[in-house]
């Protein structure tokens, strides 16, 4: 009796554990400037789905990426890693680009992944939307599968392309899925949206008409990604998953912006076919400096919402925590009960406590940043100029390629980088400066394991 008992409390103790863990949707769109919210007081756009999450979550506005391009901030966000430590500095192109500029072809599916993590937990793991872990010209580039996924439909990848569109269409029946079988899920859904091609739906656009045949496309795009999320919400209402479900809003990178007088052109993408190009692109950074592919704030500080009723506080804005895309992996396996390898050294660190409304204004854990940076600066473009950067405590330096010209800020008072403190504060500089250095000579010279395409050989 004493042994049917003790069995019956570690059951019940089970479940408990188990119906703990929550569902995990990390929504990662792409280029979606800080300022493009209308909770982020953007004078026209409108994303009230979005804006649903901000009050029935907590929005963080000292949310960055670990670079302000696609490829290095998505590996980041799946391995817990700089993406320098895979030498994946900018995005991945055809085979030719990618060996110019001393990058791997892909990720290596061997690196160790959020989706595996959790997948060996016993969460079912499901990948929808964009991939650009490696590319859709690069034929023999693995298949989601190879990473820990149960389902997906991706473009930007090798194999068929999923319809741009279908990443929510395709994500609730999988939620509909997991539930049926009593599994926790998690879900990567990373919409297309704000990137070029501007696939707009002509009905939408209308909805937009009285301001300007951009901005219109501009407004629509964003809407109609928002009316997809809307979809996303409602089934989890539907279904009563709600309370169970984290779910995160953010974005891989700031927004991209062409010249001011940039013509509005039709263009052709190979994975997500034929839209509207670079005219049409409107985001901006809520004052951020610079844009997509720099590495001062407008290109790395992004929108990131994050909602679970019961847990993470409710219309709250958090001014100043400094969360890091490589604290999303530590973050979610802390959550679902993960124990990660001792094997497993993340560059980033568990954010629950912040989640749950405690965080913190000075960063305990450096974060380093490494892109390709020009230098002189180009006229059109005077802040992308960073090619390195550090961010330790409350302090963030930025240097050029050569690393003899310099910015200092100090980021609890100055988020917005208006101040260079470099001369008035050498010995932080110095500080910084050291361990970018010692960072740097811990990154591999070159990509290695099984990712170069065979395209290398031809």
């Amino acid at each position: 009796m004493k042994f049917l008992s003790l069995l019956f409390l570690l059951i019940l103790g089970h479940a408990a554990q188990s119906a703990e863990r929550p569902n995990i949707v990390f929504i990662f769109a792409d280029d979606w400037g800080w300022g493009d919210l209308g909770c982020h007081d953007h004078p026209y756009l409108e994303t009230p789905n979005i804006d649903r999450l901000a009050k029935e979550g907590t929005d963080f506005y000292r949310f960055t990426v670990a670079s302000g391009v696609c490829s290095p901030s998505r590996t980041a966000v799946m391995t817990g890693h700089f993406p320098a430590r895979y030498n994946i500095d900018g995005h991945f192109a055809w085979v030719p680009s990618n060996q110019k500029r001393n990058m791997p072809d892909w990720l290596d599916p061997k690196a160790p992944l959020l989706s595996r993590f959790l997948k060996n937990a016993g969460y079912a793991t499901a990948h929808y939307g964009k991939w650009h872990l490696a590319n859709d010209m690069i034929p023999d580039a693995p298949f989601l599968s190879a990473y820990g996924y149960d389902d997906y439909g991706a473009f930007n990848c090798s194999g068929p392309q999923m319809y741009v569109h279908d990443d929510v269409k395709s994500a609730i029946p999988f939620i509909e899925r997991s539930k049926a079988q009593g599994k926790p899920f998690f879900i990567n859904l990373w919409i297309h949206e704000p990137h070029t091609p501007f696939h707009v739906n002509p009905k939408l656009q209308e909805r937009f008409a009285q301001l300007g045949e951009q901005d219109a496309i501009y407004a629509a795009t964003l809407f109609h990604a928002d009316l997809r999320i809307g979809q996303l919400l409602d089934a989890l209402d539907r279904l009563k998953l709600t309370k169970d479900t984290l779910v995160v809003f953010s974005s891989d990178n700031g927004p991209a912006r062409g010249a001011p007088d940039a013509p509005l052109t039709l263009g052709y993408d190979s994975a997500t076919g034929l839209g509207y190009g670079i005219g049409a692109a409107k985001g901006i950074t809520g004052g951020r400096r610079a844009f997509k592919g720099a590495l001062l704030e407008g290109g790395i500080g992004v929108p990131f919402i994050a909602r679970w009723p019961g847990k993470v506080p409710a219309g709250k804005v958090d001014e100043t925590s400094i969360l890091s895309a490589v604290d999303l992996l530590p973050t979610f396996c802390e959550l679902a009960g993960v124990q990660l390898p001792s094997t497993y050294h993340p560059d980033g660190l568990s954010q629950v406590k912040a989640l749950m409304g405690q965080g913190e204004s000075i960063r305990s854990k450096p974060l380093f940043w490494r892109i390709g940076a020009s230098w002189p600066p180009r006229d059109s473009k005077p802040d992308h100029w960073v090619a390195y950067a550090v961010v330790d405590r409350q302090w963030k330096l930025c240097l050029n390629r050569d690393r003899d010209f310099f910015e200092l800020f100090d980021l609890t008072k100055d988020p917005l980088e208006s101040k260079d403190l470099s001369k008035s504060n050498p010995k932080v500089v110095k500080r910084l400066s050291d361990l970018l250095d010692d960072w740097l000579s811990s990154l591999p010279g070159k990509p290695s394991g099984r990712v170069f395409s065979n395209l290398r050989n031809q």
